[in-house]
């Protein structure tokens, strides 16, 4: 009998000792820098994802998550290596959930995520550079290669009947990846770009470049650049001096900050930024909304790609990245019970018995080689000086 009960509280400490476990995973966005009004939301929808995993205790035996944010800025690739070097090296952090521009994202791989083996996860980075970076499988990404935006951007101008257009880029990897995108595919299609010119962020004044442009000519502006800092600066400087009236916006120029700041300036001006009308869409909306925190562009993808991360160790039945990241695919594709929005405790109990799912998610999300996702569109257009949805791509 001695030995039994030996035995039983043996067994109740073990399981007592896997629940109190706690893991790390770091969210390393662009909190400063030229899009930080789209990290808030973003940072939010990943923590969603986190906490329901976490409170659900059916994650690695009751396995609980704290999350660590760092500040990885956008364009300054020092301050990103150093964010999630802290966060690797003095936080422990099993994962790293960012970064949310692509040079950063870009820093944080080749500096710290592929040297010390930690698995990484964009919600936002969209350089077509990334896909063909190395990795060794340990790089993901809950967005489409800009290579696919450009196409989209320029069969929007087509169907419009644009047929020229100038266009400015922010000088870094985002910006020139989707540039060299939208110019090539253009062109392919039958237009015509006037101009193909770069601007830096953080500067005060952006007559000089506005002048060129407008000296190029163009029936539209496409500013691919960021919403807070030089894309911002360019469209108000032009629509200043009345070099241009209407303007093409990509995805990092959508978001409430800049209709808030340039207003109805930015009426009958359109653009493009990953989206879904999909049922996982809607059920993340309401859980924003019960949240307590607003809803914005790349927050789904958040979600999903800390989901995913935390599906992933589970399916690996660790948290080890060089066995989690073979499992990131088979919980993100088919075949498999489809897991949307709140379901993340149905998801870990399935796999938890050696089950398959289909993570659908926020975003609709359908991985491909060699880990991004086939990703949709929402076409937006400024009617009133807001930013409205009038299609998906």
């Amino acid at each position: 009998m001695k030995k039994i009960l030996t035995a039983t509280a043996l067994a109740a400490a073990l399981i007592t000792s896997a629940q109190a476990e706690n893991i790390k995973i770091g969210i390393a966005l662009g909190f400063t820098g030229p899009a930080e009004s789209l990290a808030p939301p973003m940072a939010s929808g990943a923590e969603l994802a986190l906490k329901e995993a976490s409170d659900s205790g059916a994650f690695l035996g009751g396995t609980t998550i704290t999350t660590v944010r760092a500040d990885s800025t956008c364009i300054d690739a020092a301050a990103a290596t150093a964010a999630a070097e802290r966060l690797v090296s003095s936080e422990g952090v099993k994962a790293i959930i960012g970064g949310l521009c692509s040079g950063a994202t870009t820093a944080i791989l080749q500096n710290v995520a592929m040297p010390k083996g930690v698995l990484q996860f964009s919600p936002s980075a969209t350089s077509p550079a990334l896909t063909t970076i190395a990795d060794n499988g340990l790089f993901f990404r809950a967005s489409p290669s800009d290579a696919r935006q450009g196409a989209i951007i320029a069969q929007m101008l087509k169907e419009k009947g644009i047929k020229s257009a100038a266009l400015t880029y922010t000088n870094n990897d985002y910006g020139k990846g989707l540039a060299d995108s939208i110019k090539t595919n253009v062109e392919a299609m039958g237009g015509k770009i006037t101009i193909y010119a770069s601007h830096e962020d953080g500067k005060g004044d952006y007559t000089a470049e506005v002048g060129a442009l407008a000296s190029a000519g163009g029936e539209i502006l496409i500013v691919a650049g960021y919403l807070d800092q030089g894309g911002r600066g360019i469209i108000r400087s032009a629509l200043d001096t009345g070099a241009f009236e209407r303007f093409f916006l990509p995805d990092a120029m959508i978001g409430e900050s800049l209709t808030a700041a340039i207003g109805k300036g930015l009426n009958g001006s359109f653009g493009v930024v990953p989206g879904t009308d999909s049922p996982g869409a809607k059920l993340y909306e309401a859980l924003t909304v019960k949240a307590g925190f607003k809803n914005g562009p790349y927050s789904p993808e958040s979600y999903d790609a800390a989901a995913l991360t935390i599906l992933a160790m589970q399916a690996a039945k660790s948290t080890d990245s060089a066995k989690v990241k073979a499992k990131v695919f088979e919980v993100a594709n088919a075949p498999g019970e489809k897991i949307f929005p709140g379901q993340l405790a149905k998801a870990l109990g399935i796999l938890a018995k050696g089950g398959d799912i289909d993570y659908v998610g926020a975003s609709a999300i359908e991985l491909i080689e060699p880990g991004e996702s086939a990703g949709g569109y929402r076409e937006v257009e400024v009617k009133g000086g807001k930013f409205n949805t009038v299609g998906y791509r």
